[in-house]
């Protein structure tokens, strides 16, 4: 080894492992807000630069977005070079667990339903409940992906309910892109209402009054979404032609989540929503049905060939054993008390050492300094993915695969997982280090300069919270404080905002490179995430703004002011 090498390599090891100090975040380091709010944007161009115009696939775009974060983070933002390795790491171990320990537990079973001959019997199950295309995408991407968002969140409904609209004969990226446009209006109380809790911790608002408003904000969309997202399918005419069914399918699900977020409280709105609304559509297809019916690739099914499907109780049960279990244990893992319990045998909590509470956010992104946490948590028998795992091999001995087969059905899921874990990991350590470096709060003060009309610009911040970080949960944590700093400067009412950063990323969540990726893989489209994206960017960029100029009322009218806050 030559002496220029040896020293090369001992420089390195110094940089890793020299002790740093406390490292503040700066949010203006160009010394103009619009240059430095530009720098900050560069790495999210990249990515959906090459993923959606360049058609380069999705690790390579992760990979590219990641190398350019990396860069402006050292070079524009000063982030210590270990620091930034750190949060890379971090971010990274993040996305492998637990959002890809979703994403391949789901996968895993959806093989297994396939493998067993389960899957081909719940669609014929669901075509027995009714052979129209339209009703098919409601029923089961808006209302059983709602229940999945609500109970699990974190991808799974994309994963689940696009497996199944393939199943019914949906081409795969439409079914796929249609799952992603249903996903919307039940993230922000997702997963049994992480996103509110969060939303609570970082402002300290009260959580029954944030999921309120937060309703308020969102209930115009749960009636918007159903009727928006079969007109995308198939066309203003043939949406018309069942708006009864819609109608009933967003008017009980809106109502619900009204009632039960002011009655309750955030944590059960998606599950109950969601439940009420599966049973209106079952009892209004007992007794209404469309003048006519439409193939998936929306061809007219003749009444000749609308055959009635014998739905023996014995095939209807194998049809919806797996699921059902899945379904239990999604629930079941999501209880608070059985999910704490797990918590409290297992859970392995790994603090990052250079980078836990060494990284300190200023104003006025916060209120005041305050160092931010960098702790890996470990939770495998807690997290949800466990929870679908086991699931998976219980419905596998249920359905009478033999254990041999259900080993080799894992190992093929993982293997053709591969590219998605590295995509998922890429993207995810992409946020880490945007997050550390404050390049997320720079983009979020700049929006804060919008004056009377930061309530619609405002909006526009949890869109992009959750668009690059891939939660509404992440959103929450990174921007609740700024929204309730600037909405108090602002004279307008910090539950207002806090709330709107939530309804804002909600219409985040299906451009999300982590949902695309997910979207593609779980329909064996990996590598098509460009083609996904661009058919989703336009319908997610109007529903956040259509979301921006709600708020933008609410926080303009008095009257409307004084209502919401009720």
């Amino acid at each position: 080894m030559s002496i220029q090498a040896f020293t090369s390599g001992t420089a390195l090891v110094c940089i890793l492992t020299e002790p740093l100090a406390r490292w503040t975040q700066s949010y203006d380091p160009a010394h103009h807000w619009l240059l430095s709010a530009v720098w900050a944007a560069v790495p999210l161009c990249v990515l959906l630069l090459t993923m959606g115009v360049f058609r380069i696939k999705g690790h390579l775009a992760a990979l590219a977005g990641l190398f350019t974060a990396f860069l402006i983070a050292v070079g524009m933002f000063h982030l210590p070079i270990k620091m930034s390795l750190l949060a890379t790491g971090y971010g990274a171990a993040y996305g492998l667990f637990p959002i890809a320990w979703i994403v391949f537990p789901v996968l895993f079973l959806y093989q297994l339903t396939h493998r067993s001959g389960s899957f081909t019997l719940l669609q014929q199950s669901l075509v027995g409940v009714t052979q129209d295309s339209r009703l098919q995408l409601l029923l089961i991407a808006f209302a059983f992906g709602a229940f999945f968002e609500g109970s699990a969140g974190f991808g799974t409904p994309v994963a689940i309910c696009a497996t199944i609209l393939i199943g019914l004969g949906f081409p795969p990226l439409q079914a796929a892109g249609l799952s992603l446009l249903a996903n919307t209006a039940p993230v922000a109380f997702g997963g049994l209402g992480i996103p509110m809790v969060a939303l609570h911790g970082i402002t300290g608002l009260d959580t029954l009054l944030l999921s309120r408003v937060a309703a308020r904000m969102i209930a115009p969309f749960c009636i918007l979404v159903p009727f928006w997202l079969i007109c995308a399918y198939a066309g203003w005419a043939a949406m018309l032609e069942i708006w009864p069914a819609i109608l009933v399918a967003g008017g009980v699900y809106s109502l619900t989540l009204l009632l039960v977020a002011t009655l309750h409280g955030p944590w059960l709105v998606d599950i109950f929503s969601s439940s009420f609304t599966i049973i209106a559509l079952l009892v209004l297809l007992r007794v209404w049905k469309p003048r006519r019916s439409l193939s998936p690739t929306l061809q007219v099914i003749s009444p000749t060939a609308r055959t009635s499907i014998k739905r023996q109780d014995g095939f209807l049960r194998q049809a919806i054993m797996p699921w059902a279990i899945l379904s239990l244990f999604i629930v079941l893992w999501g209880l608070p008390k059985w999910s704490q319990w797990l918590d409290s045998v297992s859970s392995i909590r790994i603090p990052v050492t250079g980078l836990h509470q060494v990284v300190w956010r200023m104003p006025p992104a916060v209120p005041a300094p305050v160092a931010e946490s960098a702790v890996f948590n470990f939770n495998w028998l807690s997290a949800t993915g466990t929870g679908i795992f086991i699931a998976a091999i219980v419905a596998g001995f249920a359905m009478g695969i033999r254990p041999s087969v259900i080993v080799r059905t894992c190992g093929e899921t993982f293997v053709s997982m591969r590219f998605t874990f590295i995509t998922i990991a890429a993207l995810m350590a992409l946020g880490f280090v945007t997050r550390y470096a404050g390049m997320d709060a720079t983009l979020g003060l700049a929006f804060a300069r919008t004056g009377h009309l930061y309530p619609f610009f405002g909006t526009l911040i949890g869109w992009i919270g959750t668009a690059s970080t891939g939660s509404d949960t992440s959103s929450n944590v990174l921007f609740g404080s700024l929204q309730k700093l600037t909405a108090q400067q602002l004279g307008i009412s910090a539950y207002l905002m806090a709330a709107a950063n939530s309804a804002g990323g909600v219409m985040g969540k299906m451009i999300a490179p982590q949902s695309i990726v997910v979207a593609t893989t779980a329909t064996d489209h990996y590598g098509k995430e460009g083609t996904l994206l661009r058919f989703v960017i336009l319908h997610s960029l109007a529903l956040a703004c259509l979301a921006g100029l709600l708020v933008l009322l609410y926080t303009s009218v008095p009257a409307i002011t004084n209502l919401v806050l009720r």
